[in-house]
Parts: C-alpha cells; structure tokens; sequence
C-alpha cells in the first residue's frame, strides 16, 4: 500500500544533506513505525532511522536527474565498463547529469562532484568495484543521507553487489524507471569523550559507518583492557586484542572472522564481537539497534587503542577515552537484484522480485554449510 506522510513543520537543521523528493512516495513491504519528514520547497529532509523492516519497493519513480559514479581503481575492465556505461546513459537519458569524484582518472563525460554539506544533489549513486567500493561510496555521505545506490561487480568477493556489470541496461532501465526494491543497510554513528566525560571534538565524529567500527590493540604487543557499557550499564570488562561493533551488514566481514554471528541485514541489530579475548566465556552479542554501546579504554590497559571505522583508521584512544556507538538515522539504500528478475530466473518456488539476494549471496560466496558431500555434487553438476 502507499503511505502519505503529513508535511510537519520543522526548524532548520545546519549541514544536512537533503533527498530529491521524487523519492518520498514508497511502497512499504511490512507496516513500519511511522518516520518524521519535513518538507520544505520541495526537498525532503533524510527521515529518522525506522527499526522495522528495512526492504521498501520503490514505485511510479521519476528518472533520476543526477548521477553519482564510484570505482575502483581504473583497470582496463573497468575503464572499458565506465565508457560503455556512461554512453549508454547519455545516449537514452540526455538530460541526466553524470559526476565523478575529483581524481585524476576521471572520465571525461563526466563532471567532477566534491562531498561535504554543500555538495551538489545526488538521484542516484551508481558503483562498478568490489563490496569496498560501496564502502568508498558510502564514507562520500558520512555525515547524513545516501541516495539509492546501485551496484556493479568487478571486484573479488562482491557479497554487497547485487548486478553483473552485463545487465547494465536492465539495472538502469529498472533503476531509472523505479521497478525497484532497496534495502535499506543500516549504519553506525559514534562519538568520543576524554577521561573526564567531556565530548572530544575529531573529525571521525559525524562519521556514518556502514560495516563496523574496531578498537583494537595495533603495533602494541599487549592486550587492551576495555570497559563494555550497553546504555548506560556496565557489561563487562574485556580483556583481548579488541572489540568489534558491527551492523548486520558488517557481520559477514571482520566480524564473521573473529568469529561473531552471521545476521540478515534487514533486520535492526548490533553485533558486539571480541577479537582473541582472554576468556573462553567471552561470546559476541548481539544488540536492539536502540541500544547504546560504549567502549572506554581502563585505566589499567597497558596499552592505547586503536580505532578503525569501515577500515580506514581514524586515530588512537588512551586509557580513559571513550567511543560511543549508536544507530545511524541515515542508512544506505541499495538496490535489489532481485526486485528487477524475470520470472525464468528465479528459483523454484520463489516468484519473481521474492528472492533473497542475501540467501543467494551466502550459499554461492561464502559457501554457507558445505559439506564434502554438496561440494562434489557441485562439481559433478558442472
């Protein structure tokens, strides 16, 4: 069904990126709470982050107006893709803006585009790499919304790319004309105090992160010490070489390595793991998307820590300094294969737009469960 929400009147709010609204009408999966959105002149202002079902069909789309294009380094394949992509774009859609961001590998179709609070208005992010790239695309919009983001794979694993870099006519079609589902990927915003409680200003601060954000013990041969604390209330002491706050997103990436669970990112959660923890009794957990996280490096940790964010570092905690970790208000919508599908090229029993991109993803990439037995099968059916 459709919803209509109510124009509410609302203060202006400094430094927020804004959402074309030709992208505020929404088909909802499943009912959901309720979000706020102020409009003014036309623009929306990105609405809270809602903790229900995240999958939202996308209907009666107007074609975007402006394009955003993310890669990976210039390979020759890739090169290869970005021309034939953005000839394709220009030749049905002429009046689309292309941008790239400000490299010297940019295509000269296209036009250059700096992130930041008056960056100029995105429809439609359009990524050709691996699951890092969308990582990159992803750091652009760090500090508020993130347009629907549609992705290619010409990277090594590519569990988050959804599309082959050959059914880029369909995806574009598809994407252009609003035929699409998005799922929407929560992430992670944190802040920082000193040892006296006092908000520490970084530029890390406004950060939104999409897989997960590590303390760990870097260069220093000792373990750290940290002091959990899950709204307020002290869990627990850990004692390893560090801590993992991940999004459901972020399970299957060094969250899954270190052990911690694998979790449907459609679901509102967050993955607390530890790195190599000194007890054995030291499982991961697995939090409401409510929740607060707070990680402060004891007094008596005989070393700092090191704090990463989507792998990029950020800098180094001291004992006494804190990081809070909370839900985001601005996930990432990506695109879904699956929404766009024939229905020859479904499964059996799934109809067409039903399918799981993550079920797919989990038995074809990460070989979820596969036996000696499912695995000379495979074999023998190729």
């Amino acid at each position: 069904m459709f919803r209509k929400v109510p124009s509410v009147p609302c203060s202006p709010l400094k430094d927020v990126p804004r959402l074309s609204a030709r992208f505020l009408h929404v088909r909802v999966a499943r009912p959901a709470r309720t979000a706020v959105v102020c409009r003014r002149d036309k623009t929306i202002v990105a609405p809270a982050y809602v903790h229900k079902r995240h999958s939202t069909r996308v209907a009666n789309g107007i074609s975007p107006k402006s394009v955003l294009i993310v890669n990976k380094l210039r390979t020759k394949p890739v090169v290869d893709a970005i021309d034939t992509l953005l000839r394709y774009i220009h030749e049905k859609y002429p009046e689309v803006q292309v941008y790239h961001e400000d490299r010297p590998d940019i295509p000269d179709q296209a036009q250059v585009w700096h992130p930041g609070p008056n960056a100029k208005p995105i429809d439609l992010v359009i990524t050709l790499g691996g699951d890092g790239t969308i990582l990159h695309a992803s750091s652009l919009f760090k500090t508020g919304a993130v347009p629907p983001v549609l992705s290619f794979s010409m990277g090594t694993l590519g569990f988050l790319l959804p599309f082959h870099i050959d059914d880029y006519t369909k995806a574009i079609d598809s994407a252009f004309a609003g035929r699409i589902t998005v799922l929407h990927r929560m992430r992670l915003s944190c802040s920082f105090t000193d040892s006296g409680g006092e908000r520490i200003d970084t530029q890390a601060e406004d950060w939104q992160v999409m897989n997960e954000i590590a303390l760990h013990r870097g260069s220093s041969p000792h373990l750290n010490t940290i002091d959990v604390f899950v709204d307020g209330q002290h869990l627990t002491e850990a004692v390893s070489d560090g801590l993992i706050v991940s999004t459901p997103t972020g399970s299957t990436a060094y969250s899954l390595s270190a052990g911690g669970p694998i979790v449907h990112p459609s679901l509102s959660a967050i993955v607390l793991t530890p790195i190599c923890p000194r007890s054995l009794s030291f499982r991961p957990l697995v939090f409401p998307s409510s929740s607060s996280i707070t990680l402060r490096i004891s007094e008596r940790s005989r070393a700092s820590a090191g704090l990463s964010m989507d792998g990029q570092v950020s800098h180094v905690l001291s004992p006494g300094e804190a990081v809070t970790v909370r839900a985001s208000m601005y996930p990432i919508p990506c695109i879904n294969r699956s929404s766009i599908s024939d229905p020859e090229e479904t499964r059996e029993g799934v109809g067409p737009g039903k399918e799981d991109d993550w079920v797919r993803d989990i038995n074809n990439l990460l070989q979820y469960n596969a036996t000696f037995r499912s695995k000379a099968l495979t074999r023998h059916l190729r």
